[in-house]
């Protein structure tokens, strides 16, 4: 039975993924003097927004840093909902007394204005951000399971890209892909975490329910 769910952030609990690529595009391209491509954007993703950044812009990237909090809390607005069917989800597993997480590449200031605009500020019992020097998804889950005495099969991670299936193999913990975006490859997806690949809420909901077989 699964006494921690932990959810990736960027498509998985909202389609905040173009929204980050668009703030990025907006507010660092000034400082690289071109405007970025989507693919040279996607290629940092993993590293926190300091880190992207650093990749990306070789001098006042502290300045592009700020131009992007800018950019993305005014795009935010357009998505104040996570994806449909998350926040009945996230209210039921916390019902039944399961510690809920959150584990994102993203840094803490981003995450905290995607939270306050999608109405998640108090839903995470554990909060763990991305680091700028590498993704570090797999120590934070690791992190986690020492700090609130988990076992490996009592815990699982809700993700929607490749990187998250090898993190959590890499951890030892069971990875159910989050592929209910419209840009989701879900043939990708099976072939790295083949059936566990959720094509929408409520799908993972009875992946849930199926191996927590006390509920």
């Amino acid at each position: 039975m699964f006494k921690m769910i932990a959810f990736d952030m960027d498509g998985t609990i909202a389609d905040t993924i173009p929204l980050c690529v668009e703030a990025f595009c907006r507010s660092v391209s000034p400082y690289v003097g071109h405007e970025l491509s989507e693919q040279e954007i996607v290629e940092t993703f993993g590293l926190n927004e300091i880190g992207m950044i650093k990749v990306l812009v070789s001098e006042n990237w502290e300045a592009a840093l700020q131009d992007f909090y800018c950019a993305y809390t005014l795009l935010h607005r357009q998505i104040t909902k996570p994806f449909p069917g998350i926040l009945e989800l996230l209210t039921v597993l916390k019902s039944q007394n399961i510690i809920l997480a959150l584990v994102t590449g993203k840094g803490e200031k981003s995450c905290r204005i995607s939270l306050k605009e999608l109405g998640l500020e108090h839903m995470f019992d554990a909060i763990c951000y991305g680091s700028e020097k590498a993704p570090n998804k797999k120590e934070n889950i690791e992190g986690l399971l020492k700090e609130y005495s988990i076992s490996r099969n009592q815990f699982c991670y809700v993700g929607d890209a490749v990187s998250d299936i090898r993190a959590c193999g890499k951890a030892g913990v069971t990875c159910f892909s989050a592929a209910w975006q419209d840009s989701s490859d879900i043939a990708l997806l099976e072939k790295e975490n083949p059936g566990r690949v959720c094509s929408s809420v409520e799908n993972l909901c009875q992946f849930i329910m199926r191996d927590n077989t006390e509920w």
